[in-house]
């Protein structure tokens, strides 16, 4: 009523998080209470088949990575504790209040979309490469140390796509190794050096955009 400005009698559209989008109509209201009618559609297709890992970034930055990451569509954002990201953003009401879920749901909406990726944010980098599922096409991100622009790779069809990118300070030397041993191959977006939320949208965007999905 007070954002919508919807009144008894007119629609509206809703969705059930990971479930149908509908619509709903503002019957009347009785009470203190409304009284809604929903009618759902189809279950919506899943998740682009694209999953990050992250380290794990200043709160504010991490907002915008978990609100567009949502928006934009992939199905799951793994944060992880980096050898130079700042041990205390673990810490953050970001985490321990659910605020992240909120941002999910807003990034969502704004794409008119009912699934929400997984979200994880307490492992090392270490613990979640050893973790991560066979079969999947792997590139990490990085200003000092990539071959080529993530724009120029080949990237297979129906295949899952991660993406690695560090934290704000970036990747070290053993973190490279490392990810080179779990078959990351390493590109660039350029010789202009983004903060880590503006990489992460591109990135996104040149991945989808290569995939057929923009």
């Amino acid at each position: 009523m007070e954002t919508l400005r919807r009144q008894p009698g007119e629609s509206f559209d809703a969705g059930l998080i990971n479930g149908p989008r509908g619509k709903g109509t503002f019957l009347a209201i009785v009470g203190d209470a409304l009284q809604l009618h929903f009618v759902w559609g189809k279950e919506p297709p899943p998740l682009p088949a694209i999953q990050l890992i992250i380290g794990l970034p200043r709160p504010q930055t991490a907002r915008d990575i978990l609100r567009e990451g949502a928006a934009l569509g992939v199905s799951a954002m793994e944060f992880v504790r980096t050898e130079r990201g700042e041990a205390s953003y673990a810490q953050s009401s970001l985490w321990s209040s659910q605020e992240w879920e909120s941002l999910l749901l807003m990034g969502a909406a704004q794409a008119f979309c009912t699934r929400l990726p997984r979200v994880s944010h307490d492992k090392l980098l270490g613990n979640a490469l050893a973790l991560m599922p066979l079969g999947d096409f792997r590139i990490a991100l990085d200003n000092y140390d990539a071959p080529e622009p993530l724009g120029r790779l080949c990237l297979p069809a129906n295949t899952m796509i991660t993406m690695a990118l560090g934290s704000e300070r970036g990747w070290t030397d053993r973190e490279r190794a490392l990810l080179r041993t779990h078959g990351f191959r390493f590109a660039n977006l350029g010789e202009r050096v983004l903060r880590t939320e503006t990489a992460c949208i591109t990135a996104l965007a040149v991945i989808k955009t290569k995939l057929g999905l923009l």
